[in-house]
């Protein structure tokens, strides 16, 4: 005679052979089903009514203790691995909260420094940061400013700044220079800055700055450096032409953008400049991939900041091409005779404009 028990928990007595003990209990295959699951992290079989997790994922106390933490947005289950973090915020996330709360999230921290996303093609790269002030340091301006360049891509991102009253940093990622002239929305930038209230060259508080990229001005660590000697050469030479492109006084330079001093060899100046440790000068060496130029007063003026950028590619070029001895024969009429008005016309009228080209009558427009 087949020998029968009773489960302890629907009371059914049924054969022997169909039982299965589980935590000390005699079960029917059935309510060990129902009444039973297991870990998905470790494997391990637990009552369902003990089991943790989610919808997602069942889990054991144990493993949601130690390999798992919820999203501080929207409470769903994330595996430690895989929590996502804002900057300057040490709650974890979900992938799509973090990414959402990134958007609403207008006006970064000063440290703020994702990885670089590169535009264009070509081997020089140029990152502007723009500073505006006078309109407040607003998240919804800086979303409208920030939507205004993005456009479906992230081209730029707006930094706090202490240097500034009620302001912001826009910071744009390294970018060709063809890539700023005909795809970088800058327009649209400068118009929704106006539009909001922000100045920036009237300000008298902001800096436009520019980062190019060390690898685009040698092949060689000892290439980089000889091309950085005579590009801080040809500025402390055409220091009063610099000066009047700047648009900055000279009190504002000594405090931003020092100079380092005219010295009769290019080698001269970039000893006095790794001698330097201080980023406030007129061009910055202390970052380990970009040199930073540093001396130009900000503006919300689109052909100026062109302009600028043009500049800054002139003299790397001239400084990667010509030897020692040329750059140390170059006058600024000869440097200036080496533009092309159809492929530079922006910085050709602000030389026009500032009387650094031709001594010719030029209408201007007001720096914002």
């Amino acid at each position: 005679m087949l020998e029968n028990f009773v489960c302890s928990a629907c009371g059914e007595e049924l054969p022997l052979a169909g039982s299965i003990v589980f935590d000390g209990r005699s079960l029917c295959w059935s309510c060990h089903d129902d009444l039973t699951c297991v870990c998905e992290r470790c494997g391990e079989r637990i009552w369902r009514e003990n089991a943790c997790g989610d919808d997602t994922i069942t889990l054991c106390e144990d493993c949601e203790d130690r390999y798992f933490e919820h999203c501080a947005e929207c409470g769903r289950l994330v595996a430690m691995e895989d929590l996502c973090y804002l900057p300057d915020d040490n709650d974890g996330y979900c992938e799509s909260c973090r990414n959402r709360l990134m958007q609403e999230q207008g006006v970064r921290s000063y440290c703020y420094k994702p990885e670089p996303i590169f535009y264009g093609v070509g081997t020089r790269y140029m990152g502007v940061e723009l500073e505006i002030d006078s309109a407040g340091e607003s998240d919804y301006n800086a979303r409208l400013i920030r939507d205004a360049a993005n456009q479906g891509q992230e081209r730029i991102y707006i930094k706090h700044d202490g240097s500034l009253d009620e302001g912001l940093e826009i910071v744009t990622h390294p970018m060709t220079l063809s890539y700023h002239m005909s795809e970088m929305p800058w327009q649209a930038v400068i118009d929704k800055a106006r539009q909001l209230g922000y100045t920036s060259h009237q300000s008298g508080t902001c800096g436009l700055h520019v980062h190019v990229n060390r690898s685009s001005l040698g092949d060689t660590y000892r290439q980089q450096d000889d091309t950085i000697a005579r590009i801080l050469f040809l500025v402390e030479t055409f220091w009063h032409e610099l000066l009047r492109f700047s648009r900055r006084t000279q009190s504002q330079l000594e405090r931003w953008a020092a100079r380092y001093g005219r010295k009769d060899e290019p080698q001269d100046v970039l000893r006095s400049a790794k001698g330097s440790y201080n980023r406030y000068t007129c061009v910055n060496l202390m970052p380990s991939e970009t040199i930073e130029f540093r001396i130009f007063r900000g503006t919300l003026k689109y052909n100026t900041i062109i302009a600028t950028l043009q500049l800054v590619e002139a003299i790397c070029d001239v400084a990667a091409v010509l030897s020692d001895d040329e750059v140390k024969g170059l006058t600024w009429s000869e440097f200036v005779s080496r533009l092309y008005e159809d492929t530079t016309p922006e910085l050709i009228q602000y030389l026009k404009e500032r009387r650094l080209y031709v001594n010719e009558p030029v209408e201007t427009s007001e720096e914002v």
